[in-house]
């Protein structure tokens, strides 16, 4: 079966159930007919841009990029920064968060959207997360309150 035909199951799949895990969607397309390994999946995921969003019951579940995202920042960035988040360092006003692979797009977003007045936004790329703060002394106070996350 096709790269593009698996992309388009993908999709679906994520459209229509809660999948958690890479592991999941490889059940899952296993059952619809596709052979394929966690490696290849983690290829597609990061092909087709697919984010971790908060799901019911502090679940976070794989969504299309595009797909609303019900806000709830502070719980959403804590869970992710415990779960995901391996390592933060930084130098003047950037800060270089390290996620495990396929996750840094989700927690890029978390950070987004929990709206702190210090950061200008995020880069997010497959594990790693670029974040700039102005003005430049509130790099520390940043950097802290991510260790707080990360480390609670």
């Amino acid at each position: 079966m096709t790269k593009a035909r698996r992309q388009l199951k993908i999709q679906e799949i994520v459209r229509e159930q809660v999948i958690e895990t890479q592991e999941e969607l490889v059940s899952a397309l296993r059952k619809a007919g596709f052979d394929v390994t966690q490696a290849t999946v983690s290829r597609d995921i990061k092909e087709l841009g697919l984010i971790k969003i908060p799901g019911e019951n502090n679940i976070s579940k794989y969504a299309l990029p595009n797909e609303p995202i019900i806000r709830h920042s502070d719980e959403r960035l804590r869970r992710l920064f415990k779960t995901s988040v391996l390592d933060i360092d930084y130098s003047e006003n950037l800060i270089v968060i390290k996620t495990m692979p396929g996750e840094a797009m989700g927690v890029a977003s978390a950070i987004d959207n929990a709206n702190w007045p210090e950061i200008i936004g995020t880069i997010g790329g497959d594990d790693n997360i670029l974040v700039i703060v102005k003005p430049k002394k509130a790099t520390g106070s940043v950097v802290e309150r991510f260790n707080k996350l990360f480390k609670e």
